[in-house]
């Protein structure tokens, strides 16, 4: 029966949250600490913030913490399931919707609109970075870093989840 409440507490909120993590919050707080009592108000604070504190979107670490207290494992996992089902559903949908109308001049329209919009703002995502790492690394090890990394993925393929992981073991161990 837990299990079904977890999944509950974290299935609504993720179905009426409209905008994400944050906007999902109050919702969250009010299953997990009103409804079920699963924690008082000033825990559930205190997992906000180490919620906030770590990367990644904050309801499914919210629902995988509060599901590991009160299920355990299982109950994390079915708190973590119960928050993105329905964006996972909603994607599902709207993808089907999209391959069967696929071949739709209207389809293709945005499909020629949203690709470089996407590009665009990936770039403005690059240049942030870049200017980040330059501003507190120095042009070399910037330049080292991305040309390194460049190699690794386009040259070697390497995964980029590895670089990555690398890029953060040499920025622990050099750059701090």
């Amino acid at each position: 029966m837990i299990y079904i409440q977890i999944f509950i507490a974290f299935f609504i909120p993720g179905i009426i949250g409209y905008g994400g993590g944050p906007a999902s919050i109050p919702l969250i707080e009010h299953e997990v600490v009103s409804r079920y009592g699963w924690m008082t108000t000033s825990e559930f604070s205190e997992v906000l913030a180490l919620g906030n504190a770590l990367p990644g979107p904050i309801a499914t670490k919210m629902a995988g913490y509060i599901g590991f207290e009160v299920g355990g494992a299982l109950g994390a996992v079915t708190g973590v399931l119960a928050t993105v089902a329905p964006s996972l559903f909603i994607m599902i949908v709207l993808l089907r919707l999209l391959f069967k109308y696929k071949e739709s001049p209207k389809v293709k329209r945005l499909s020629m609109i949203v690709l470089p919009a996407v590009a665009v703002l990936m770039a403005g995502l690059t240049f942030d970075f870049f200017q980040t790492s330059y501003f507190s690394n120095g042009l070399w090890s910037t330049f080292v870093i991305a040309m390194v990394s460049l190699l690794l993925i386009e040259r070697w393929k390497v995964h980029p989840a590895f670089v990555i992981f690398g890029g953060l073991v040499v920025g622990a161990i050099f750059l701090s």
